[in-house]
Parts: C-alpha cells; sequence; structure tokens
C-alpha cells in the first residue's frame, strides 16, 4: 500500500474500490479475483481489500450499486433538480444511473443473474427499494403516509424493469431503453392523475355521490 491508500479505513477503500470492481466482475465474475484486481490498481493490500469486502458477491454489488447512487446525486444536485417537473426529474434520474451503468453491462448482467437467486431475494429487494427511496428523495418527495410506500415500490419495479431492458439493448444511445423508460413513467404518471382525481372527488365537500356517478356516466370532453 502507498502512503496515501495505507491510513484508509475499510469502508474508504471500499467506497475507493467500488466504482472499478465492475470492470473487473465483466471478466472474473463477482468474486475475490475482481476485488484483488481493483485492490492492485489502486495499490491497495489485497489481504486488506479483501476485508473491505467480506460480504461476498453481494456485498460487492451492493458497493456498486452504492456509488451509482451517489454519483447520481454528485450529476443532478438538488439545484439542478428543482427546475424540473417531477416526471423529468423522475426521467433524469434513472436516465443518469442508465449512463453510469453503460459501461459496465456485461458486469450489470452477471449481477443482475446473482440477485436473481433465491437466497439473495431479500437483499435485493432491499437494493431496489434503496435505489427507489433515493431518487424520490432526491426528487423532493416528502410522503409519510401510505403514498411513501406506494411510489417507491412502483418506481423499484420500474427502475428494474428498465435495467432488464438496457443490459440487453444495443440501439444508438440506447434510445430503446428510453423510450421504454418514458412509456412507464407516462404509466404512472396517468395513475397518479386518477388518483388524485378520485381523492379530490372523495374531498370536495359539495360533490355528491349522484354527481360523482353522473361523471363517470357523462365524462367531461
Amino acid at each position: 500500500m502507498s502512503d496515501q491508500t495505507q491510513d484508509l479505513t475499510l469502508d474508504e477503500i471500499r467506497a475507493l474500490l467500488a466504482p472499478i470492481l465492475p470492470r473487473h466482475a465483466a471478466f472474473d465474475g463477482w468474486r475475490p479475483e475482481a476485488v484483488a484486481m481493483a485492490a492492485a490498481e489502486k495499490n491497495i493490500d489485497a489481504d486488506v481489500a479483501a476485508l473491505a469486502f467480506d460480504g461476498g458477491a453481494m456485498g460487492m454489488i451492493e458497493a456498486w450499486f452504492a456509488s451509482i447512487d451517489a454519483r447520481m446525486l454528485e450529476a443532478l444536485p438538488p439545484e439542478k433538480l428543482a427546475t424540473m417537473s417531477i416526471r423529468k426529474k423522475i426521467a433524469a434520474l434513472i436516465e443518469t444511473r442508465l449512463s453510469l451503468l453503460a459501461p459496465d453491462r456485461e458486469a450489470l448482467r452477471r449481477a443482475q443473474a446473482i440477485l436473481a437467486m433465491p437466497a439473495n431475494a431479500v437483499r435485493a429487494a432491499k437494493l431496489g427499494w434503496h435505489a427507489a427511496d433515493i431518487m424520490w428523495r432526491a426528487a423532493g418527495d416528502t410522503a409519510t403516509d401510505l403514498n411513501h410506500y406506494s411510489k417507491r415500490a412502483t418506481l423499484g419495479s420500474i427502475y428494474a424493469a428498465t435495467l432488464l431492458t438496457f443490459v440487453n439493448d444495443e440501439s444508438e444511445d440506447h434510445a430503446d431503453s428510453r423510450a421504454f423508460l418514458a412509456r412507464r413513467i407516462e404509466g404512472i404518471m396517468r395513475f397518479e392523475k386518477m388518483k388524485a382525481r378520485f381523492k379530490g372527488v372523495g374531498d370536495g365537500e359539495h360533490l355528491s355521490l349522484s354527481r360523482f356517478i353522473g361523471r363517470l356516466r357523462y365524462p367531461a370532453v
């Protein structure tokens, strides 16, 4: 280890190596060999690096995804997101993640295979939830009621589905994945508008049941 790296904590070593792990995992798999190669690249003692990633393949993948979270937030700071609509914020956050993942799609493909294993189902679900939570918080969501959970569950499923499309997308600039994402976000927006409309009907003091039924029978054009 160099003088600059010998005093790093295990957490700092994990954060340092996480972004470059996938380039080695693409060839060596999410295995100790990938950690050793990444450690050599950063002049970190291999045994110390192994301690930093003692969680096995899932620990390595979790560290990589955490680095994606951090770089996404760095690329889209609050002042930049503040100028966007909710729809554009969510799209920008996911598209930024796709751009960060793009150089390492083979590592992502291998990671997806590991995440799909039954033994990793709980940790995989937590990763998806965490990614969705970070994106909603970055988008300014402050919901604490049931919407807090439904928004994250919905966004998590959309993000996971987009990744499945993205990992095999050979279109220019991953246009097919972006189009897939846009369609899914549009679906969410329509659903949220519908929920808000029905909630508004229920909340209004002067909206009667007969008027509500009349709207269903004779929708406005």
